[in-house]
């Protein structure tokens, strides 16, 4: 497996993770991972699918091409107060393809 940049989603607004992607591959990463665990995981396929689509103004900053590579879906043990609490856990792999274009000036 090549070294991807890892994203933990949280619960910031989408737009904030939909640039740390853009921020990522304008660096030259253009493998990432998007990890969500538990209640953000829908904000973590939302996060993929705008970057996918390269919709929005935020997301004109990425590649020609981004692609959903592989999606693992499982679960972690987290300790908590009331002992062990098993949490659903999402990774998913973004590909970026082509040039990314230079960024406007405003």
């Amino acid at each position: 497996m090549t070294d991807r940049r890892i994203i933990y989603v949280g619960k910031k607004p989408l737009h904030a993770y939909v640039r740390a992607v853009v921020m990522a591959m304008e660096e030259g990463d253009r493998s990432v991972q998007l990890v969500a665990r538990g209640a953000t995981i829908s904000r973590a396929v939302d996060v993929a699918e705008v970057c996918r689509r390269r919709s929005g103004h935020i997301a004109q900053g990425l590649p020609e091409s981004v692609n959903i590579d592989h999606l693992e879906c499982g679960s972690e043990d987290v300790p908590g107060e009331d002992g062990v609490r098993t949490i659903s856990v999402l990774k998913i792999d973004l590909t970026g393809e082509g040039e990314v274009p230079e960024p406007q000036a405003s």
